[in-house]
């Protein structure tokens, strides 16, 4: 599906199809168009637009590029996947002041804008590209705050709960993959933001608002960074009462062994059938070694509990 948005009277106006005989377009957003809609974008407004083996290039040059006539550029849009998130390209083209994006899937980036266009009141493509990106920051500021409420959470849990479980742990590794994505994918924005300032295609009058994105994105790389910092130390915590745990185990099984290590000498001792030994011939003989096996294991109960290891 291919969408066009024009100005018509100062108000945006949009169609679905063939829009090239409607003048004053400033925006061609192809969601996941066939090869014939692509190759009918291409001829109407003499543009090249990306393959998807050139839109899922992962090198940094290969997210953006500029010409005398264009400035091409490929994002990745984060989408929830087993609780985390994987990355989605999206590809946008500007050219003769006119956005042409590509993009399999819808994302709320897009959405958002289509909602505030009239609010927006964009001139050209720059304008709309700009929305996008603003929206963008936004979104990663609400999945930011999201994760440090589930952070604050798990936290809770693990204050609440004196036997940490796996889930916990797997719940902090989710939450540090996500976290390090949406690093990844800020940091990626951040180029971009930082390339287009130096650009001599795009408007100066647009220089503000870009310097304010980037203050913007760094506040959030701030964000993350602590987040991050956060999740280490939960699970920094969260092996140290694991290790604790086993320590107390082992400890217990230590004390155990200790404490019958003396009656089981005794028992050892009366154990050997060597023909000549006093105590065989007594009638007292039985009960001496079962009293002798029991003190020796008080005694050593005694003595742990004075010297505070149990």
């Amino acid at each position: 599906m291919v969408n066009y948005f024009y100005l018509e009277n100062t108000l945006v106006k949009m169609e679905s199809g063939n829009g090239s005989v409607t003048p004053n377009i400033f925006w061609i957003d192809l969601i996941n168009p066939t090869e014939e809609e692509t190759r009918q974008v291409e001829h109407d407004f003499r543009v090249e637009l990306f393959t998807k083996q050139e839109s899922e290039e992962i090198e940094s040059s290969s997210k953006y590029a500029e010409t005398e006539e264009e400035i091409g550029i490929n994002l990745n849009f984060l989408v929830p996947e087993n609780n985390t998130f994987s990355n989605v390209p999206v590809s946008f083209i500007l050219k003769d002041k006119i956005l042409f994006t590509q993009r399999s899937l819808e994302f709320r980036a897009f959405t958002e804008t289509y909602r505030k266009l009239r609010a927006i009141k964009p001139v050209d493509g720059e304008d709309i590209f700009l929305a996008i990106l603003e929206t963008r920051i936004d979104s990663d500021a609400d999945l930011i705050e999201t994760i440090t409420d589930r952070i604050s959470e798990i936290s809770k849990q693990m204050i609440g709960n004196k036997d940490p479980d796996r889930d916990l742990l797997l719940k902090i590794t989710a939450l540090q993959e996500s976290t390090i994505a949406i690093r990844e994918n800020i940091v990626e924005k951040q180029r971009i933001i930082s390339s287009l300032l130096k650009s001599r295609m795009f408007p100066k009058e647009d220089h503000e608002n870009m310097r304010v994105m980037i203050k913007d994105v760094g506040s959030l790389l701030d964000h993350t960074s602590f987040n991050f910092e956060r999740l280490e130390f939960l699970q920094n915590t969260f092996l140290g009462l694991v290790d604790m745990e086993q320590n107390r185990v082992i400890k217990i099984f230590t004390v155990a062994t200790v404490i019958f290590m003396p009656p089981t000498l005794i028992a050892s001792s009366y154990g050997m059938n060597f023909k000549h030994m006093p105590e065989l011939d007594l009638s007292w003989g039985y009960p001496l070694a079962v009293l002798a096996m029991v003190l020796s294991s008080v005694i050593t109960l005694v003595f742990f509990r004075r010297k505070r290891w149990l």
